[in-house]
C-alpha cells in the first residue's frame, strides 16, 4: 500500500521559483515498483499532467507546457519525487497533485499520455498560485 503527501505549495511572484515535494508512505510495499507523476488542476479547468518519472528515475516526461522550466527527480531512498519549477507563469497557478501507478508508465512513455484513470493512488494537493 502507498499513501502521498505533498508539500512546497506557495504564493510566488512570475519568473519564481517552486520546489514541490511528494513522500510516499509504505506499507508491505517498494516505492520504486511505481512510477510517479504530477498533476495539476485549475479553478474550472480539468486536472491535466504536467511530469511523470519512471520507476528508477532514469526516465521522465513533461507536458509541452512546462517542458524546459519542470524538473522532475526521485530520490527512492527517501520514498521522494521533486518538482522543481522555475520560470513560473500565471497559467501554472493550480492545485498540484502527485499520483502513483504501477502500470501507468508505458502509456505515457510510448504514447505520451498521462490519464488520471491510469494512476488509482494520489496525495491531497498542494496549492500553487502565480501572481503577475
Amino acid at each position: 500500500q502507498i499513501q502521498l503527501a505533498e508539500s512546497g505549495g506557495d504564493l510566488v511572484q512570475a519568473g519564481g521559483s517552486l520546489r514541490l515535494s511528494c513522500t510516499a508512505s509504505m506499507t508491505g510495499d517498494n516505492f520504486n515498483n511505481y512510477a510517479v507523476a504530477w498533476f495539476r488542476q485549475a479553478p474550472g479547468k480539468a486536472r491535466e499532467g504536467v511530469s511523470c518519472i519512471n520507476w528508477s528515475g532514469r526516465s521522465t516526461y513533461y507536458a509541452d507546457s512546462v517542458k524546459g522550466r519542470f524538473t522532475i527527480s526521485r530520490d527512492n531512498a527517501k520514498n521522494t519525487v521533486l518538482l522543481q519549477m522555475n520560470d513560473l507563469e500565471a497559467e501554472d497557478t493550480a492545485i498540484y497533485y502527485c499520483a502513483a501507478s504501477r502500470f501507468a508508465w508505458n502509456n505515457v512513455q510510448y504514447l505520451g499520455l498521462m490519464d488520471t484513470s491510469d494512476f488509482p493512488h494520489w496525495g491531497q494537493g498542494t496549492q500553487v498560485t502565480v501572481t503577475s
